[in-house]
């Protein structure tokens, strides 16, 4: 199989899919395996730092792994600054490397050049972009009508609202499949009772390496009813423009320019108190003064390094927040 793309991060899966190509979220490969540290271990016994992100990793396996996989669209800015050496790893590995960069102050011009690059590699042109767009655009509608079932209805779980979301960077790989599920689980959940769990959560960060903490909440009477970075996954944005598109989609771009979702959300769905979630050995740590800062609902900030269960001092955190929160 020839055109399965792996893709680092989210990027304009337009372009791929126009292309005729599958494109593949190599970090939903590696957190969704049977034994996911079993991956970090092997990107350790292959030379990869122990002191490094363990979704760097994982992704350096996954690609390893899959035979099928023989191109990586790596995103050089705009997401983990070890994604540098992850493309050099992987193109030592055989792996041909199509370097994407989202620019830092997110000027239209550059980002049109980094979206017309990307087609040049796969051979397609606007309009065979355009008419992927609407294709895909009908499938986020229906994850947008899940998400407003978690905060407006109460009736979605925050790890379900957090997994058809993080889905959406490459849909499974199979849009209209992707699709069908997703509107027979609307059909399904939209008359469900409502979930008991009074506390109103912001999920803000990276998504979570240990995707326990979503049940656990609930079963201490907090629920999530916003993710951030995964409902940028899903470009909740009323737009027919792919420029304007990922230029709208914060999450490459500087905590500023989240916040200003962040705080609106927050807002927008009455959120009571905020979980940070930062990886261990990302830069993005060093934000959480600044969201500390700006934010104006209480926040707890919690590490996570690899794929394991939640420890017994997280857990007492979590407690502890959610009972000061009650």
């Amino acid at each position: 199989m020839d055109n399965k793309i792996g893709i680092t991060t989210t990027v304009p899966i337009e372009v791929v899919y126009a292309a005729g190509c599958v494109p593949v979220d190599l970090n939903n490969i590696f957190i969704s395996d049977e034994s996911p540290q079993t991956m970090i271990e092997d990107a350790e016994l292959a030379g990869y730092p122990r002191n490094l992100c363990s979704w760097i990793k994982g992704i350096y396996t996954s690609v390893v792994r899959d035979k099928d996989i023989k191109r990586v669209i790596a995103v050089t800015q705009g997401d983990c600054s070890n994604t540098h050496a992850l493309m050099e790893t992987l193109h030592l590995e055989g792996i041909e490397i199509i370097p994407f960069a989202y620019p830092f102050d997110r000027d239209r011009d550059m980002l049109k050049l980094q979206i017309e690059k990307l087609m040049g590699a796969f051979g397609v042109n606007w309009a065979q972009v355009k008419k992927t767009k609407k294709t895909l655009d009908l499938v986020r509608s229906v994850i947008h009508r899940i998400d407003e079932l978690t905060w407006q209805d109460n009736r979605v779980k925050g790890f379900d609202n957090h997994l058809w979301q993080v889905c959406c960077s490459d849909f499974n790989g199979d849009p209209q499949k992707f699709g069908k599920e997703a509107k027979k689980y609307l059909a399904a959940v939209g008359n469900a009772p409502q979930i008991d769990a009074p506390i109103r959560l912001g999920y803000i960060g990276v998504p979570p390496i240990m995707t326990e903490l979503y049940d656990y909440l609930e079963y201490k009477g907090a629920r999530v009813v916003f993710n951030e970075t995964q409902r940028q996954f899903t470009m909740p944005f009323d737009t027919g423009d792919i420029v304007e598109q990922y230029s709208l989609y914060t999450y490459p771009y500087d905590i500023f320019w989240r916040l200003e979702d962040i705080l609106r959300e927050i807002e927008r769905r009455n959120v009571q108190g905020v979980i940070h979630y930062a990886q261990s050995f990302c830069y993005r740590q060093i934000q959480d003064l600044i969201i500390r800062r700006k934010l104006k609902v209480p926040v707890l900030t919690i590490e996570g390094d690899r794929p394991l269960h939640l420890d017994a001092r997280t857990k007492m955190r979590i407690d502890a927040f959610v009972e000061m929160l009650k």
